[in-house]
């Protein structure tokens, strides 16, 4: 008698949540007000000062932010997290990926922030806190609604997870 040989079926793909695109907007910003001033310094002193061959030191801010805006972009778009029955998963990082797993019954503190370059751009950031300090994870760039009821869910997750303790 043959025995069919089964394939695995695989589970259903896992829906991972990605951090709003405004989160980008956000952090440019930051960068380009970080970058433009010592940008202008060296490009405008020297001249000032009567040594204009100088200003050729404009170039390292320069290159500088258009390095950093390329790497802002990567960084942003790596950012991503899943909901899952008895954690939260969170994924990060281009070149060095950094994947952090919060179970549920290990929270003790949920809180949601929201700065005003934040607030500005309709933007919400989720920090958990554990009983490990190591494993205290955020997600910026989220909606402030879904960053609410994540806050809400996982708190409720976190007290029926954790009243067995």
């Amino acid at each position: 008698m043959d025995s069919m040989v089964r394939e695995p079926v695989d589970p259903p793909a896992e829906k991972w949540q990605r951090v709003k695109p405004a989160l980008l907007t956000v952090w440019r910003l930051v960068m380009v007000m970080w970058v433009v001033p010592p940008l202008l310094v060296a490009a405008i002193l020297p001249a000032v000062l009567g040594a204009p061959s100088w200003s050729l030191l404009a170039l390292a801010p320069l290159l500088t932010g258009v390095w950093l805006w390329w790497v802002i972009g990567r960084h942003q778009r790596s950012w991503r997290y899943l909901e899952r029955e008895d954690d939260l998963l969170i994924s990060k990082g281009v070149l060095w990926r950094q994947m952090i797993v919060v179970p549920y019954g290990r929270m003790q503190l949920v809180e949601v922030t929201s700065g005003p370059l934040d607030r500005k751009f309709g933007l919400a950031r989720l920090q958990l806190h554990t009983a490990a300090a190591a494993t205290d994870a955020t997600i910026p760039g989220l909606d402030p609604d879904e960053a609410e009821r994540l806050r809400d869910r996982l708190t409720e997750l976190g007290e029926s997870r954790s009243a067995g303790l």
